[in-house]
């Protein structure tokens, strides 16, 4: 048995265990410059302190010994230490030349970890996996924000790199090899090119895993592709496994994991983080917390391997490993035979697929105008031709460069590296159409997603054919097979059916997928006056059904414009045509067609005299059509279909408004224009960069932080900002002739040393270089030396510092330490990933008291904080704010870690209070059991809904009504109020919601923190509350079960439960609007379905007090005593601040029957389904009141283990919050 076949097997049986993160564990080892050099690097003249792959050479028994610790905690897959061990990261070292010599010594120190461990466990085999990192250079993404067609490497240059690391690998000893930490598909499929070259060279099959990154709350990749769009983009590797790793912790990663697991038919892996990095950076999860994940993500059968990345360490693995060890692993999904294509999103192109429009218009042979465009060298707008198409429905757009006066290969590169940084065009799949083999592969060479390859066939006979078809299948790419022979082109039915049927075969017979092929078999010119003709739009529709039928899973294209030649320059005939003959060719099996999308009528629309015409050439019915149709067609000559436009009713708005629409939909093509209105409104023209262009810059920030952008939408924005800025500069220096001139700032940025990240550091500098300020950009892995003796060299006025690994975070420190010692005055600006305003305030900033340490949390924020610094009106008053925040930041952090004053347990069981007297005699409900509330009339909540919270969602903070004439945000709180009641009356009127509820009253009693119920003669069910510790002067200690009547004392009691729900029906009208792309009216409904929720708990305490429970029958209260809670008794919920335990919602929905009789349900988090969900107790006590339980010590948690019988650590962890 091989290896591949060994490990398929341990699989399909178990749950594979990875390793922890090895730089973790290198970390902690504290080492020094030294102990990175040894004896072999002693007398290298620069740093390479945080080279961890350099160990391998210089420290080989500290990387063995990692890796024994990991196998003995129960990893059967570890990870060679070779992570940046390719020659383009050891470039950041000047070790290049050593990339092979350590990843062969990096697999060898792990072969003989595992040879060990073999011998002593022979039953269990363990395996070493040859790891492949991302490199430190992206090829789908340019690292200079105003050149988005630079690259800093290729896919050739990469695919060398990778094939040089997994021979090393290989010669070492790795069992298979591992790509990992993939955050450019791109990348990754040079890295899978370099190991495809390899098992063809040596013979071998090489088991390969492939690990993605997902990096942000947006679900994607760092270049921009969804979790399909990548499993797609991948899936000609046939990896052993996929998966992802680092960035996220267990629980955000949940989700992702969960989709691949759906769409993919390799095994499932995920690695994640110890949750995310804390306000220091530091990775708090502890083995039990991330073992608890992984256990309930594995029990759901969405994986087959799991282990650690940053932050874990042997000690993960172990608890891990006895957390999985008895459940079963993912089965893997066996996915439909459908063509699936990929740009940032993924096309998935099945039986039930609606015809696929393929955009004509970036093709230089079909559109004159791209032609000039791009023989200009105007390639903005040539991306505009491109977003149009996308825009009017193209869901593939086709591009071809061959023309004669051009360099055809360069301006394919060219141009489709600019698609890959608009997010908005590059989200379809691409099809790379050329005559040019080689313009094909260099096309290849520049798309992370799954493309097409327009188009390969047997002109030249089968061996040629052959061998394409290998290199598409070495990029990943489907493919447009022409019928076209060694004889020429097929003309006729039968010619197509058999070139067709001979192109399947070879291409089947030698392995390449059959949904992958894309057959065309010619549409040619009909209504030519030439009789030979009159039948190719016939053959061309029966050859569909042909391929359709007798061709299993393969698909059909064609060039739809081709069919209506003979009548150009009649535009209406041309568009009845192509509209007459797609419904034919659709219904026969056309899967796709290259056309004009704005070029098209709807075929019911055609009118009948036309339509006869064209459908009798097209169908050849008729010897006179030809003539027939051309006398039709004088009647139509001057009509056609109205011609599409973009939308743009946003051009209607006032200047800021267009300029931040420009900016967050990366739009040049207006900025000047507007930059000049702008300009014309104010005195400066500095103030249009300070005011309405900054303005957009923070929304731009505000929708990346929120993960409603990513990162190539980010990098437009600034090119936008950018141009906006050249436009003005002339204006202001020419001010600057008459007016004093106005300092510019110059700012050292750096990545610090240890760490090569620096797109957001790129970023910030391209931006404020946009506002005028001098850039020294040093680099990646800058010492400190170098940055403080170029700080002083330049006499610069700020330092940058970037970082994005944990360790970035101490030698900032050890920055702003020498920046203290050697007397530096100047502002330090703090940026990136794991860095934080609080860091910055507790481990920073007082390490650097004679200057100002400002932490900038993204780079639309860098310009207000700059030119505040630089500002000698502004800057003292600034500097003090910092100063005072940073210095209650610390005070905050210091008094959360003083524990506070807590009563005994004992104690506070001892300081209960007694609600019940004599005199008191609770009511009894009209009914015990329960009752149910099924289409509840929703105007019956209107009056009780509360609109503050509904605002507050809004981000518009201020009371109701009130709100709608403050002078700040009157205007926006009324706007949205009055769309929201607009929709809100739909809602009612239409019944788009449905409201259900369900109450019921059981007799109850305390025993002691608990308390218990009758639900039936036969059945009780036991609540479980949390009393008050924390130490308050002459109060009791309150627990919800006082509020009952405890067992021993006489007459009866009761404890009521609801749960109510609006959201019925909410997720389904959001959707729709979402697909409308109306997301605001999608957020308006779950806001409003939201409030509902709350209004129907209200109304419904209401009705209990009144009538159903009947103890405060006579209650009379408006709306504001209401929501002030003025009401006799009380309806606090799980999970709130008087009973923060969550899993008592189970008890509340078994005792309810909620499930069952309403259709909501709980999450294995305990969260309610549908969301505009609300659940609660009901006490009728005169005397019960809302109160916080607040902090509580482990000792009461562990007695609530005992009573509730519930397991003590997932109790600790859902109290967490709450213990001190």
């Amino acid at each position: 048995m091989d290896t591949l076949q060994q490990i398929t097997s341990l699989l399909e049986k178990r749950i594979l265990l990875l390793d922890a993160a090895m730089g973790t564990m290198i970390q902690q080892q504290k080492l020094s410059e030294s102990d990175y050099r040894g004896t072999r690097f002693a007398s290298l003249k620069h740093d390479i302190s945080g080279n961890n792959d350099i160990l391998c050479l210089t420290k080989p028994l500290l990387i063995k010994e990692i890796h024994l610790e990991n196998l003995r905690a129960g990893a059967d897959i570890i990870e060679t230490n070779s992570f940046n061990a390719t020659r383009s990261s050891q470039s950041d070292y000047k070790l290049e030349e050593l990339a092979y010599e350590i990843n062969e010594a990096a697999a060898a120190i792990a072969r003989k970890a595992c040879d060990i461990i073999n011998q002593e466990e022979p039953e269990k085999p363990r395996f070493v996996a040859g790891v492949l990192g991302p490199t430190s250079k992206t090829a789908s993404l340019s690292p200079e924000v105003n050149d988005p067609g630079f690259r800093n490497t290729s896919f050739d240059i990469l695919a060398s790199d990778y094939k040089n690391s997994i021979a090393g690998l290989l010669k070492g000893g790795a069992d298979l090899i591992m790509i990992e930490t993939a955050f450019d598909t791109l990348n990754t499929k040079a890295a899978i090119a370099a190991l495809k070259d390899i098992e063809d060279e040596s013979g071998l099959k090489i088991p390969l895993m492939i690990s993605g990154t997902i990096t942000d709350a947006s679900g994607r990749t760092l270049s921009g592709q969804t979790v399909e769009a990548f499993c797609n983009s991948i899936a000609h590797a046939n990896a052993l496994s996929i998966g992802f790793n680092c960035a996220l912790g267990a629980e955000q990663l949940r989700p992702h994991i969960a989709e691949a697991s759906a769409v993919t038919e390799s095994f499932l892996s995920m690695h994640p983080n110890a949750g995310l990095p804390n306000e220091f950076g530091e990775y708090d999860q502890t083995p039990a917390e991330m073992a608890l994940i992984i256990e309930e993500v594995s029990k759901k059968g969405f994986v087959n391997i799991v282990g650690g990345c940053c932050g874990t360490t042997p000690k993960h693995i172990e608890v891990i490993a006895e957390a999985v060890k008895n459940i079963k692993p993912r089965t893997r999904t066996k996915l439909k035979k459908v063509c699936r294509l990929a740009g940032l999103e993924a096309l998935n192109i099945d039986e039930q697929s609606l015809f696929v429009n393929i955009g004509e218009r970036t093709n230089v042979t079909g559109s004159a105008k791209f032609a000039r465009l791009i023989k200009e060298d105007s390639y903005s707008e040539a991306l505009e031709v491109a977003r149009a198409q996308v825009e009017s429905g193209a869901q593939i757009i086709d591009i071809n460069m061959d023309e004669g006066m051009l360099d055809s290969s360069q301006a394919m590169i060219k141009f489709l590296k600019l698609i890959a940084s608009e997010p908005e065009i590059c989200r379809v799949p691409l099809m790379i159409d050329s005559s040019k083999w080689d313009i094909i592969e260099e096309g290849l060479k520049c798309t992370q997603g799954k493309s097409i390859v327009n188009s390969i066939s047997l002109k030249e006979g089968e061996s040629d054919f052959l061998n394409k078809a290998k290199i598409c299948q070495r990029y990943g790419a489907a493919i447009v097979v022409m019928a076209f022979d060694e004889s020429g082109q097929a003309d006729t039915l039968q010619r197509k059916k058999m070139i067709c049927k001979r192109s399947y075969q070879l291409l089947v017979d030698n392995g390449f997928n059959p949904q992958d092929i894309i057959f065309d078999p010619n549409i040619f010119a009909i209504a030519t006056g030439i009789e030979e003709h009159n039948n190719y739009g016939v053959d061309f529709i029966e050859s569909c059904r042909y391929i359709k039928s007798e061709l299993p899973f393969a698909l059909i294209s064609g060039g739809v414009s081709n069919v209506s030649f003979s009548f150009r320059g009649n535009d209406a005939v041309r568009e009845a045509i192509h509209s007459a003959f797609l419904f034919h060719a659709v219904e026969a099996g056309l899967t796709m067609g290259i056309v004009n999308a704005g070029q098209l009528t709807v075929y019911d629309n055609i009118p009948n005299d036309l339509k006869d015409a064209v459908e009798d050439i097209i169908l050849n019915r008729s010897k006179t059509a030809t003539d027939d149709l051309m006398e039709v067609a004088k009647k139509y000559s001057k009509t056609g279909a109205s011609i599409q436009t973009v939308d743009l009713t946003w051009r209607e708005k006032e200047v800021a408004a267009r300029l931040s629409y420009s900016l967050i939909k990366g739009i040049t093509k207006y900025i000047n224009e507007d930059t000049e209105a702008a300009r014309q409104s104010v005195n400066r023209p500095i103030e249009v960069i300070e005011g309405p262009l900054m303005d957009g810059m923070n929304e731009v920030g505000d929708l990346f932080g929120s993960g409603k952008m990513f990162l190539p939408q980010v990098v437009k924005s600034a090119r936008v900002m950018k141009q906006a800025v050249s436009y003005l500069l002339p204006f202001i220096e020419s001010e600057k002739t008459s007016e004093p001139k106005k300092k510019n700032g110059k700012v050292l940025m750096a990545t610090v040393k240890g760490d090569v990240h620096d797109i957001g550091k790129n970023i910030v500098g391209v931006v404020l270089a946009c506002n005028n300020y001098e850039i020294i950009d040093l680099g990646v892995m800058v010492s400190c030396e170098k940055i403080l003796e170029t700080a002083v060299k330049e006499d610069v006025d700020i330092i940058g510092l970037s970082g994005l690994i944990t360790p970035s975070l101490d030698e900032m420190v050890h920055v702003a330490k020498e920046m203290q010692r050697l007397n530096f005055k100047i502002p330090l600006l703090i940026g990136g990933a794991t860095t934080s305003k609080a860091h910055t305030a507790v481990k920073i900033e007082e390490h650097y008291s004679k200057g100002n340490t400002i932490y900038v949390s993204d780079a639309s924020r860098s310009v207000n904080v700059v030119s505040k610094l630089l500002d000698g009106k502004q800057k003292s008053e600034f500097s003090e704010q910092v100063r005072n925040e940073y210095s209650k930041i610390r005070d905050r952090v210091r008094a959360s870690r003083k524990k506070r004053v807590l009563l005994s347990y004992n104690d506070a069981n001892q300081n209960k209070p007694n609600f019940f007297d004599a005199g008191y005699t609770p009511t009894t409900p009209s009914f015990t059991g329960t009752k149910e509330f099924i289409n509840y009339p929703l105007e019956n909540l209107v009056d009780f809904i509360d609109w503050t919270p509904f605002f507050i969602t809004w981000g518009l903070a201020g009371k109701y009504p009130a709100i709608l004439t403050d002078k700040k945000i009157g205007s926006a709180a009324a706007e949205v109020f009055r769309d929201a009641n607009t929709l809100l009356k739909r809602i009612i009127n239409e019944k788009l919601l449905s409201a259900h509820a369900i109450i019921g009253f059981w007799p109850a009693t305390a025993h002691g923190n608990d308390v218990k119920v009758e639900l039936t003669d036969d059945s009780t069910a036991t609540f479980h509350f949390l009393r008050q510790q924390v130490k308050l002067t002459d109060k009791p200690s309150l627990c919800l079960a006082d509020y009952i009547k405890p067992d021993c004392s006489q007459g009866k009691d009761y404890l009521g439960g609801f749960v109510v729900s609006t959201g019925f029906g909410a997720e389904a009208l959001s959707k729709e609007f979402e697909s409308g792309e109306n997301d605001y009216d999608a957020l308006l409904v779950k806001a409003l379905a939201d409030r509902l929720a709350e209004a129907f708990a209200e109304k419904m305490h209401q009705e209990v007090r009144k009538t159903f429970w009947g103890y405060a029958p006579d209650e009379k209260l408006g709306q504001e005593s209401l929501i002030a809670e003025k009401y006799i008794g009380i309806r606090p919920a799980p999970g709130y601040p008087a009973c923060p335990e969550h899993s008592e919602k189970e008890t509340l929905f078994k005792a309810l029957r909620a499930e069952e009789s309403l259709g909501v349900a709980l999450t294995e988090s305990y969260a309610m389904t549908p969301a505009a969900t609300v659940s609660g107790f009901y006490f009728s006590h005169p005397n019960s009141s809302y109160f916080p339980v607040g902090k509580i010590s482990g000792e009461q948690v562990d007695d609530l283990a005992i009573r509730s019988k519930k397991d003590r650590k997932t109790l600790h962890r859902l109290l967490a919050p709450n213990l001190e």
